[in-house]
């Protein structure tokens, strides 16, 4: 339940070779601490780098997050990504309606994000392949750190030397 399929360093370090090897044709990605740090309403540029790499690659793109409609809405639009708020991971209901607006099959399907006990644990409820990414930095509010601490002895050992998938 809490193991991911394929584990990165971060969202970066996943190519469209790798995501072809595996027949994946559609990224979910969550957006806090995957695609930026955490609230963060402007991405990197190594994100923006990443987005454009995917799409020129023909990966479909779209972004599922439990944060709300005024925190994603803004965020979405600037990488020009369809998207879907209010995700209630670990439900599949967020993957579930994302799936079905861009039309591929869950077994060409994955997503990315930097949680154990949301992303993880909500790709394998649904029956899709999870990419772990380490989160970009760490959290400061005392939930996320409590959270943080409980999925500690859960989290996947760091890929090294290249060595990720």
């Amino acid at each position: 339940m809490f193991k991911p399929t394929y584990v990165f360093n971060d969202v970066t370090k996943i190519t469209p070779q790798f995501l072809k090897r595996k027949h994946i044709k559609g990224l979910l990605l969550d957006l806090d601490n995957t695609l930026t740090t955490h609230n963060n309403p402007v991405p990197p540029q190594s994100s923006l780098d990443w987005l454009a790499e995917m799409k020129a690659a023909g990966i479909k793109l779209m972004i599922v997050s439990n944060n709300k409609t005024e925190r994603v809405t803004p965020f979405a639009k600037q990488l020009g990504l369809p998207f879907v708020p209010n995700g209630c991971k670990p439900l599949p209901i967020g993957y579930i309606k994302a799936r079905e607006i861009m039309g591929i099959p869950k077994r060409d399907i994955a997503a990315v994000g930097d949680q154990i006990f949301t992303d993880v644990m909500g790709c394998n409820l649904m029956g899709i392949r999870s990419i772990f990414v380490f989160p970009i930095e760490p959290e400061t509010s005392l939930p996320f750190r409590f959270k943080r601490a409980i999925e500690r002895p859960l989290l996947p050992k760091r890929p090294t030397n290249g060595e990720e998938g």
